[in-house]
């Protein structure tokens, strides 16, 4: 598990959630922009749990392996159901739920980071 790809993902985790305040803000539906950053942010959850389930077959460390791998598991599935959610929700609440998903991701993602760094 690399620090700078979890610190990456935490960053993007943010990012969309700052355009989803702003779009929620504005009063406005989700749209395609704010799509496509939860689509770029899916992604890079992606690699991250490849990444996280290949480093964790490899160590020798003492990380508990069904805690990391279910925080691995939750990054990936919270941005789709809250995308999801958001594109069922017809009013501007809908980007509200987004924004909450993201918020979400984004400290399941640090404490993803503290699991691995300390074991704990």
């Amino acid at each position: 598990m690399t620090p700078v790809l979890a610190w990456a993902c935490g960053v993007l985790a943010l990012a969309v959630a700052a355009l989803a305040a702003v779009v929620t803000v504005r009063g406005r539906r989700l749209d395609d922009r704010l799509l496509i950053a939860v689509a770029v942010l899916e992604t890079a959850l992606l690699v991250q749990a490849v990444v996280g389930f290949v480093a964790l077959a490899l160590t020798d460390r003492s990380v508990d392996g069904v805690v990391f791998g279910s925080y691995l598991v939750t990054t990936v599935l919270v941005p789709p159901v809250g995308a999801f959610w958001a594109l069922g929700e017809k009013s501007r609440w809908g980007t509200g739920v987004l924004l909450v998903a993201a918020l979400t991701t984004a400290i399941l993602v640090v404490r993803l980071e503290q699991v691995w760094s300390t074991g704990a």
